[in-house]
């Protein structure tokens, strides 16, 4: 009786060992996968979900120890609203005030070679500027030099020889302002505008052109070697905008300095002024209005009258 009490307990203790055994061989398998991120199985479980986030950062707790309430998204939306905060913008340079002028929409400008050779060619017959601004930026002007002078709406160059006057889109010039020794063109911002040169003699003019500093033909610095316009006799010359082609320019528009032709492709230093150069031709007759006043008024006998004294040289 005392041995199969004996064998019956060695039998129920064999059974309780190897039921122990085979439990700790399944939850093995299942430790070894959480920590390597786990099979396609387990991943698309919400363990496993945890545990492919937990490995992007090595520091981060194992999956046991991560809160109840954590999320694969609640590391990205902590950082979404760290870059919200907002920040105080950087100070931005100050836009100059006053007119430029645009690089316009295109407009037919048909031109063919001619040839002209300078009488010389380093030296111009003539020069002419004018300036332009708003209204504002005019009365600043007029006040900063304390001398408004008359206005009017050309102005004379070379001599009297080319009257030059800036006109807007319907051919109707611009009002001028003269201050101090310039002459200043009144604009608006979005007004398109042309250079109008009207010869008064009989002769060929070469004239070259530059607006904001310049070059109207090729766009480039302006320079008394660039090759300009001929001015016809007792022509018309009408200047509408930088030339694109043979067949059409970019039309004169004043705007803000910001977009000025000048500002985009370079410096806005020079920005405000409309500049031509007068050549006569080589081996024409012209007289400058200029030389026949002198020789109208020559005196025979400039000499003082040496009776009576005459004021120091200063």
């Amino acid at each position: 009786m005392m041995k199969r009490l004996w064998l019956f307990c060695a039998v129920l203790f064999l059974l309780a060992g190897c039921g122990g055994a085979a439990e700790k061989s399944a939850q093995a398998p299942a430790n070894a996968g959480y920590a390597r991120g786990g099979s396609p199985a387990q991943q698309s479980s919400p363990s496993a979900s945890t545990a492919g986030v937990s490995m992007d950062s090595p520091s981060a707790p194992p999956p046991s120890s991560a809160p109840s309430d954590f999320s694969p998204g609640a590391g990205s939306s902590k950082s979404a609203n760290s870059e919200a905060q907002p920040t105080r913008p950087s100070p931005e340079p100050r836009e100059r005030q006053g007119l430029g002028t645009e690089f316009g929409e295109s407009r037919t400008s048909r031109v063919h070679d001619v040839t002209f050779v300078r009488a010389d060619h380093d030296r111009p017959m003539g020069l002419a500027q004018v300036f332009y601004n708003d209204k504002n930026g005019v009365d600043a002007l007029a006040n900063f030099h304390a001398s408004h002078g008359p206005r009017g709406r050309d102005l004379e160059a070379a001599d009297g020889a080319v009257t030059v006057s800036i006109r807007d889109g319907n051919g109707d010039a611009l009002e001028t302002a003269r201050i101090g020794d310039r002459t200043y063109i009144v604009g608006q911002a979005g007004q398109r505008y042309t250079i109008t040169l009207q010869n008064r003699t009989q002769h060929r003019f070469e004239a070259v052109a530059t607006v904001d500093g310049l070059d109207v033909i090729n766009g480039k610095t302006g320079t008394l070697d660039n090759r300009g316009y001929v001015l016809m006799p007792f022509a018309t010359l009408e200047i509408e905008g930088f030339r694109q082609s043979q067949d059409a320019v970019a039309s004169f528009r004043f705007g803000a300095v910001a977009d000025s032709y000048a500002a985009q492709t370079g410096s806005a230093r020079n920005v405000g002024v409309i500049g031509i150069a007068f050549f006569s031709e080589r081996g024409d007759s012209f007289v400058s209005e200029r030389e026949l006043r002198l020789r109208d008024s020559a005196n025979p006998f400039p000499g003082s009258d040496p009776r009576f004294a005459q004021p120091p040289r200063r």
